[in-house]
């Protein structure tokens, strides 16, 4: 079995809406069936026994060692605690050859997983040992490493909730909600809001203790110290007992309480030094409470316990913390719900002051305290009482957050009890932190769990707000870049500022941002991430879709040009044009429940993606009698067509016409495949909800010249001639240049051609033979990429289709676009056309530029 080809498929894609591992696996003729191998099964279940059925749900057929793999790695992920259930393995058109796709919920988890997978499945066909256990440990800790910890996790899972899209921004925290214009970041419990002045002052304990004293807001007396003779010298100033703390700390990190003597202050100084500089204050008795203010208002309390154990009699102290720490629910750092107990020499400290040591053996029911500070980070647990709050107490906590400046604030008080105002019993306000933990507040040892997160989207998105953009996305076989374009430019009519990519590159509200071929997923998100970008366009391509899904999670409007005979097929085993249908259809079976589809009800398979939208369809043909097009009609739905020299919109008895005279890139409606794209974005701009004006006046202005469209039927005139610049690479683009070269005058035609060797033999071949039939000169040229092909060997194919050729009279072969475009220019008389099927877009273009100028 060889495992070869590995890719993150990181949104919706051919496969399914779930992010996927997809790979493509080798068997040998004895690995095709799991029974080839004897006693494959039984060792396989000694080494996995939570393997479950081998024989995925609905399979005909015998098990390949490609189906094992993937019921190992999708096991292997669950077994890990990943929430993971889609899985397939498809037979590809080379024999033994499968495609194996296995959904991750975290992409290293589901690359490792794979791994392990294949080592398991090794293991088992050798009889070597393979420890599960241990991968199942790695591949936890592995999420737990990466995954977004439980604070900014449950605000992600509340954003999901609500349909918002996210996109975590770097390894960390950093997490964008929302699209373009529209979208919000946060930084774990940190909205972007926030200024960094408020989080400064938060920092300073003093400062923010200064702030709260002015606004009226209880809290104990201190201040910043330099030494431990000082820092003693203030405690007995305010009074013992008194805490110790960093002036610039957070998690309860450096921080010791209830201090009495000289020798406890002196440990308390050194942890707390660590972290910066140290601050004595008065310790206020009672209990330690953490109450989350979001807004303006108070979502959350927990009490806070400090860690402890209870005696029994019979273990020691350490021992007793062990015990404790090894509740599943403990864990490192912030990922587990509790945090294991510190035993360092502030638990010793604290220990001494109760006359203990490690050591001792405290009697059976006694409450030992190894810290007095009860943050969950140091080992402490909280107890939820939002409920019990008074309304003044929760009405301090608010001031204390809006005095220092915080959107989201976690107020740290110590009082007897949140049952009546802070003021009654001597309670006050310690700290004001910004970016506070969650876990007290979502997994409380005791209480109620509180969906916090689902307040804080709240605060960053409205009632009914999604935080999305209108999002279009455009494919095909031919037309989707002119169409895109087109669409783009009717949509920054209305005042939008639009966010395009296409085969050309990124543009941005008229800016062009980046170069090359932008028809990826990963120019649709950079798109999305722009500021600026108040609606997209994205050309969504095969090859993107196929490499790693959909750039966005869904869109406003899906248009499908055109399918055809296809395009690029035999490559990467879309072998037929159903196949590239089924790939192609991904962004109509994504489009949003309230969106449309807006599908070429002459081509049979584009119309009969209807069937798996999400949403609304909307077709569009030239002639509305087509029985696909009078059915919709007929059921009051939308549609788009040819009605004499105008294009219409109709929906039920509602009509709007836009004559084909006031949309150049049809030429009063001779260009036929020009009048198709112009159908497609009436349908997308209608789809979006533009207003019939809007339409009109952004496809009266749209000019299809090589600045606005390059190589989309650029017409120049060269010294009495017509010269078209077209970037048509296939049989189908073939037809259509024909047809509306056709419908141009001329005395003599020309065509220069090359092509792109990753095509099929017959699709190379079928396009000089269609050219054959309609130009009286052909100028064949060598590609500057020849994708795999031979010296010479593309130009041989294109030949070939010239043979019977009924026009064409003269053939030339040059080394050379631009030596190419040249002789067919040097040719040229007064009303003759040339049709310049270019290969390098910007510098063919440049290049005619260049000569159509130096000519006049």
């Amino acid at each position: 079995m060889e495992v070869s080809r590995i890719r993150a498929l990181r949104g919706p894609n051919l496969w399914s809406r779930h992010t996927a591992i997809e790979a493509i696996v080798a068997c040998e003729p004895g690995e095709l069936s799991k029974r080839d191998i004897p006693g494959f099964e039984p060792r396989l279940r000694a080494l996995f026994p939570s393997i479950g059925e081998l024989r995925p749900r609905g399979h005909v057929g015998s098990i390949s060692l490609a189906h094992v793999l993937e019921i190992a790695a999708l096991a292997l992920q669950a077994q890990a605690g990943c929430p993971v259930t889609f899985s397939r393995t498809s037979a590809t058109v080379e024999p033994g050859v499968f495609q194996v796709v296995v959904e991750y919920s975290e992409e290293p988890v589901g690359r490792k997983a794979f791994e392990l997978a294949q080592a398991l499945i090794e293991a088992a066909r050798h009889d070597r040992p393979f420890d599960v256990n241990a991968a199942i440990t790695e591949l936890r800790d592995i999420d737990e490493d990466v995954r977004l910890g439980p604070s900014t996790g449950a605000i992600v899972d509340a954003a999901v909730a609500r349909g918002i899209p996210y996109r975590r921004l770097t390894e960390g925290s950093l997490v964008q909600f929302g699209w373009g214009s529209r979208q919000r970041r946060i930084q774990a419990a940190e909205l972007d809001a926030t200024s960094a002045v408020a989080e400064s002052i938060a920092q300073d304990k003093d400062l923010t203790k200064l702030l709260l004293r002015s606004a009226g807001v209880p809290v104990p007396l201190g201040r910043p110290v330099k030494t431990v003779d000082e820092a003693w010298e203030v405690a007995n100033e305010i009074g013992l007992p008194v805490v110790v703390k960093p002036q610039d700390g957070n998690q309860g990190k450096g921080v010791t309480v209830n201090i009495v003597s000289r020798d406890h202050l002196e440990v308390a100084f050194r942890a707390a030094a660590e972290y910066g500089e140290v601050m004595v204050e008065k310790f206020l008795p009672g209990n330690d409470f953490r109450l989350l203010v979001v807004g303006d208002r108070l979502v959350a309390a927990a009490r806070r316990d400090p860690p402890q154990v209870i005696g029994d009699g019979q273990h020691t102290v350490r021992e007793l913390v062990d015990i404790v720490n090894a509740d599943p629910r403990r864990g490192e750092g912030h990922a587990t719900s509790l945090t294991k107990i510190r035993f360092d020499d502030i638990a010793v400290a604290r220990l001494k002051v109760q006359d203990l040591a490690p050591d001792s053996v405290p009697e059976k029911g006694r409450r030992v305290i190894l810290r007095n500070n009860a943050n969950l980070s140091t080992g402490g647990t909280a107890t939820d009482v939002t409920d019990d709050v008074h309304p003044d107490v929760a009405a301090r906590a608010v001031e204390a957050s809006q005095m220092v400046g915080l959107h989201i604030c976690g107020v740290d008080v110590v009082c007897e009890s949140v049952l009546k105002p802070l003021e009654e019993q001597h309670g006050g306000i310690v700290e004001v932190n910004a970016a506070p933990g969650l876990r007290m507040h979502l997994s409380p040892s005791f209480g109620k769990g509180r969906n916090v997160g689902e307040a804080m989207v709240a605060n960053l998105f409205a009632h009914g707000d999604d935080g999305r953009i209108p999002v279009v996305a455009v494919t095909g076989t031919n037309g989707k870049t002119t169409t895109a374009r087109l669409i783009a430019h009717v949509v920054a009519t209305s005042g939008m500022r639009v966010g395009m990519t296409n085969t050309d590159g990124v543009y941005v509200n008229g800016r062009q941002i980046d170069s090359g071929d932008c028809s990826g997923p990963r120019s649709a998100r950079n798109v999305l991430m722009h500021p600026d970008v108040d609606a997209a366009v994205f050309e969504t391509a095969r090859g993107g879709v196929l490499r790693e899904g959909l750039g966005f999670d869904r869109c406003d409007v899906a248009v499908v040009t055109n399918i055809g005979a296809g395009d690029h097929l035999g490559l990467n085993y879309i072998t037929t044009v159903e196949d590239l249908a089924v790939l192609k259809r991904v962004i109509v079976q994504n489009v949003a429940p309230r969106g449309y589809a807006v599908l070429n009800a002459a081509d049979p398979i584009v119309a009969g993606m209807a069937a798996t939208c999400p949403g609304q369809v909307i077709f569009f043909a030239a002639d509305r009698q087509q029985p696909v097009m009078a059915t919709h009609r007929a059921q009051g739905h939308r549609c788009v067509y040819v009605d004499g020299d105008a294009i219409v919109a109709a929906e039920g008895p509602w009509r709007e016409r836009v004559p084909l005279r006031d949309i150049p890139i049809t030429r009063n409606g001779t260009i036929g495949f020009q009048v198709e794209n112009a159908m497609a974005a009436v349908g997308a701009a209608w789809g979006l909800g533009l207003h019939p004006d809007t339409i009109r006046r952004g496809l009266a202005s749209f000019s299809n010249d090589a600045d606005n469209a390059p190589g989309r039927f650029n017409v120049m005139t060269y010294r009495g001639a017509t010269v078209i610049a077209d970037y048509g690479h296939n049989p189908d683009a073939m037809r259509a240049l024909v047809a509306a070269v056709d419908a141009l005058p001329a005395t003599r035609r020309s065509v220069v051609i090359s092509g792109a060797g990753d095509r099929r033999d017959e699709d190379i071949r079928e396009q000089t033979v269609i050219l054959g039939a309609a130009f009286d000169d052909v100028v064949l040229f060598q590609d500057a990429c020849q994708r795999g092909r031979a010296d010479g060997e593309v130009l041989a194919l294109l030949r070939e289709g010239l043979a019977d050729a009924p026009r064409t009279q003269q053939v030339d072969e040059v080394r050379g676009e631009f030596a190419a475009i040249d002789l067919a220019l040097d040719r040229l008389q007064p009303g003759d056309l040339c049709l310049v099927l270019v290969d390098q877009v910007e510098e063919a273009l440049a290049h005619l530029a260049a000569k159509v100028a130096a000519a006049d």
